[in-house]
């Protein structure tokens, strides 16, 4: 017989024991709880439904436009092209309209002075090296005969092929030999300035240069203004330094990397040109202007300077060694700069991926052609500064976490339900 404690306390563990354990006493509100719930897991499921199509829709929109801009570039070379190159040429000469600007010039005439400087450079290096160039070469179906006397040992060591050279040779004489002579006919006297150049030559590049050269004008002019109001048109104060960090580093990279480059390859072809003026090379500022101009196309211009100075080297001097003494100096003093002096002097702060730099040639010079290859590496430093600033996009993570690869459950990890 239980005493009245027992039974007070097994009435006490009754009135205290779960609802749940006892489905005829639940409260009257406990299907609307389950009916909650299920619509919960069900907006959950249909919100990652939808996160993941916008996942896939984003991702088809960038690799079609990753697809489709080369060949955008491609076929609106005539616009794009001058428009990049001005672009990054007024960007290298910031650096000298914010010097004279210091200098309290106005904006206008400050910037009409880094333009006519550099439209002078420009003409002194065409006047270096192109109207040599052009006499020079003249002289290559008159030399055939030479060039291949010089490369006759080098033939006999591959006898099988050597009626091919030949052939191929005679075909080059002749068809250059008349090219020369309509040349000649069409006209007698080499260019003798850049815009007499592209005038007799090609008068759409005139047309090029005279758009290029508008843009870098205007550029320059409203450059502090442009840079002022991008940077007070942020909501925030953060927003505006980082705005200001990103513009600031892409000028210094960009100047400073276009700035060392220019005096570092000056400097190699200037002491090309003083090897080659002591062998009695003809011409040796215009081949050392032709180093420097290539040797602004990594990896690829040094060894289209090389073998222009060893066909050069064929064309002057009888002895085959003489003749490729040239070519070895480029190959010289190009490891000397490559390996020692450039590292020494750029440092670490603009130090490119060579894959990224292989690529980056690969990808311009098959857009642009040699114009795309020398403005290779500038486009690279900049891309690589607002991508840095900007931070690194995580494909891995937006594929495979909450992308359009992600099959799971946010939180819950489990399998979806059958019929889902």
């Amino acid at each position: 017989m239980d005493s009245p404690i027992d039974r007070e306390a097994a009435s006490a563990a009754a009135r205290n024991a779960p609802v749940a354990a006892n489905p005829d006493r639940a409260p009257a509100n406990a299907p609307m709880a389950m009916a909650a719930a299920a619509v919960s897991a069900e907006s959950d499921d249909i919100a990652n439904r939808r996160d993941r199509l916008l996942a896939s829709l984003t991702l088809i929109a960038g690799v079609g436009l990753v697809v489709a801009l080369p060949f955008a570039l491609r076929a609106g070379a005539e616009f794009f092209l001058p428009v990049t190159a001005a672009l990054i040429i007024a960007v290298a000469l910031v650096p000298i309209l914010e010097w004279l600007e210091r200098r309290r010039l106005p904006a206008p005439v400050a910037s009409l002075v880094c333009v006519i400087g550099f439209l002078m450079v420009a003409n002194g290096v065409l006047a270096a090296i192109v109207v040599p160039a052009f006499q020079f070469f003249r002289m290559l179906p008159e030399r055939i005969g030479r060039i291949q006397m010089n490369i006759k040992p080098i033939l006999e060591i591959y006898n099988s092929v050597e009626k091919y050279v030949d052939k191929t040779a005679m075909r080059l004489a002749a068809g250059s030999a008349k090219n020369v002579a309509d040349a000649a006919q069409a006209t007698a006297v080499p260019p003798r300035s850049l815009i007499e150049l592209v005038a007799v030559s090609a008068p759409t590049v005139l047309l090029h240069i005279f758009f290029g050269t508008l843009i870098v004008f205007f550029f320059l002019s409203g450059w502090t203004r442009l840079r002022r109001q991008t940077i007070t048109s942020r909501a925030s104060f953060d927003g505006a330094l980082a705005t200001a960090r990103v513009i600031q580093n892409v000028v210094d990279d960009t100047s400073a990397y276009l700035g060392t480059i220019t005096v570092i390859n000056l400097a190699l072809g200037l002491a090309i040109a003083i090897a080659l003026w002591v062998m009695g090379m003809p011409y040796p500022l215009m081949w050392g202007g032709i180093v420097a101009l290539l040797n602004y196309v990594p990896y690829l211009g040094p060894i289209a300077a090389a073998m222009l100075l060893a066909l050069g080297g064929l064309m002057v001097f009888s002895d085959l060694w003489v003749a490729l003494v040239p070519a070895l100096i480029m190959i010289g003093a190009h490891l000397l700069e490559a390996n020692v002096i450039t590292p020494l002097v750029v440092g670490h702060r603009l130090t490119i991926n060579p894959i990224m730099i292989l690529i980056s040639l690969s990808f311009w010079g098959w857009v642009w052609g040699t114009p795309g290859a020398l403005l290779a590496v500038p486009i690279l430093i900049i891309l690589q500064t607002v991508i840095e600033a900007a931070g690194k996009p995580d494909i891995a993570g937006f594929l495979f976490e909450h992308g359009t690869l992600d099959h799971g459950r946010r939180g819950g990890g489990g399998a979806a339900p059958p019929g889902r």
